[in-house]
């Protein structure tokens, strides 16, 4: 079956529903936004595979832990941070499984797709320049650089912004733009959130 096309309507909406009053992110829309950034990636192509497929993976680890027998301690950011770090720091930095490492994975991913919406939005460059200054921004730091090589040349064959903004499904280039100004600041205020949790608890730098 095909993928279900993207829409950026969705993610806009799962981002929006992630924060609660007293700023936790709740993971059940976290994920539901990040399924719908994975088909934004997957409709670019094969260029962002080396992305889409460590998402893919990222996410149906976290689905696991927040389906699992210890669902309640993963219903958010704040309560799976508590709930991992009972077991003592050294513990946590030797799992790979954790929740903690997952989402430290999407969340440098979520910063680069950050930059990268947010250079679309303002659109005065061209979209292989845009991507690429997003990932040096952003997740170049995490990859090795026989990756950071193959995706700075990926990045060249990228469409134009006028393909990128009918990809987001939501009718005329304007209405993506407009859009794309109300989505941003939802995913940027998720991105925030997280980065301080991680910093305040020492989990940066997740191996």
């Amino acid at each position: 079956a095909a993928p279900a096309a993207f829409s950026l309507r969705e993610v806009l909406d799962a981002f929006q529903r992630c924060v609660t009053e007293q700023r936790e992110v709740l993971l059940e829309p976290y994920l539901s936004g990040w399924r719908g950034l994975i088909r934004f990636l997957q409709s670019l192509g094969a260029v962002f595979s080396f992305i889409s497929k460590d998402a893919v993976a990222k996410v149906q680890l976290m689905e696991g832990h927040c389906g699992g027998q210890q669902r309640q301690q993963y219903v958010s950011l704040q309560s799976m941070v508590r709930h991992e770090l009972a077991a003592g720091p050294a513990a946590l930095r030797a799992r790979s499984d954790s929740g903690c490492r997952t989402v430290l994975r999407l969340h440098r991913a979520l910063r680069w797709l950050q930059l990268f919406l947010e250079g679309l939005r303002s659109g005065d460059s061209r979209t292989s320049v845009i991507c690429t200054d997003a990932y040096n921004a952003s997740l170049a730091a995490h990859h090795p650089w026989v990756i950071r090589k193959a995706a700075t040349v990926a990045f060249c064959a990228l469409p134009s912004r006028d393909a990128f903004l009918e990809i987001m499904n939501v009718g005329p280039p304007e209405e993506a733009v407009a859009m794309l100004g109300e989505a941003i600041p939802y995913i940027g205020d998720v991105y925030s959130i997280t980065q301080d949790l991680f910093a305040q608890h020492k989990l940066l730098d997740l191996p």
